[in-house]
């Protein structure tokens, strides 16, 4: 197709547009954290690893998918978490595990010479982002012991209000609601450590 000269300088001028707009929004990248403190609960100094955590398919992936409405959801492009949100539950929940039980002997991934006493895995089935309201996580959860065999599970369900309308507001209000499952499963790696051999 052969363009006037005319025509010609208006494309490009329309593509150079584009291209500034695209690289005017850079992407923000975000983190979970850990936040949970001791609780006064007496310290149990076992060695833990959290092992396999899945999300729901709709929110695996590196943007924020937030909820809009009851039955939309919407993909922020320029909104991203900085690890996969699986890492990332799994790294803020071996902290969160660290203060609570007050051992600094919890791993995310398996490492040489690591030998772990209990094996947690999480299978997170709501991770749900509403701007400016809450953060929301239900999950179900398997303690493992690894002498024995024995295992715990449990469920929990956390929403946790969210302070501002930013995603990092947001992105907050998601790893307090991660310390209060590690809570919970805090609470049956103690209550497996006082059962007798």
């Amino acid at each position: 197709m052969i363009l006037g000269r005319g025509m010609g300088l208006t494309v490009l001028a329309l593509v150079a547009s584009a291209a500034v707009d695209c690289t005017s929004a850079p992407a923000r990248f975000y983190t979970l954290n850990s936040t949970a403190t001791p609780s006064g609960a007496p310290m149990t100094h076992a060695s833990v690893m959290i092992g396999a955590v899945s999300v729901p398919a709709a929110v695996d992936q590196p943007q924020f998918v937030v909820e809009v409405a009851s039955n939309r959801l919407q993909v922020d492009e320029f909104d991203r978490w900085a690890a996969p949100l699986n890492d990332g539950i799994a790294h803020a929940v071996a902290g969160d595990l660290a203060a609570l039980l007050g051992t600094p002997d919890v791993a995310a991934a398996p490492f040489a010479n690591f030998d772990p006493a209990y094996t947690v895995t999480i299978e997170v089935q709501r991770f749900a982002s509403i701007p400016g309201e809450a953060a929301v996580i239900e999950a179900v959860w398997t303690v493992h012991k690894t002498a024995g065999g024995e295992t715990r599970s449990g469920r929990s369900a956390a929403r946790e209000p969210v302070q501002g309308d930013s995603r990092e507001a947001l992105a907050a209000a998601h790893s307090r609601a991660l310390a209060q499952l590690s809570g919970d499963i805090a609470g049956a790696i103690r209550a497996e450590a006082q059962m007798k051999p």
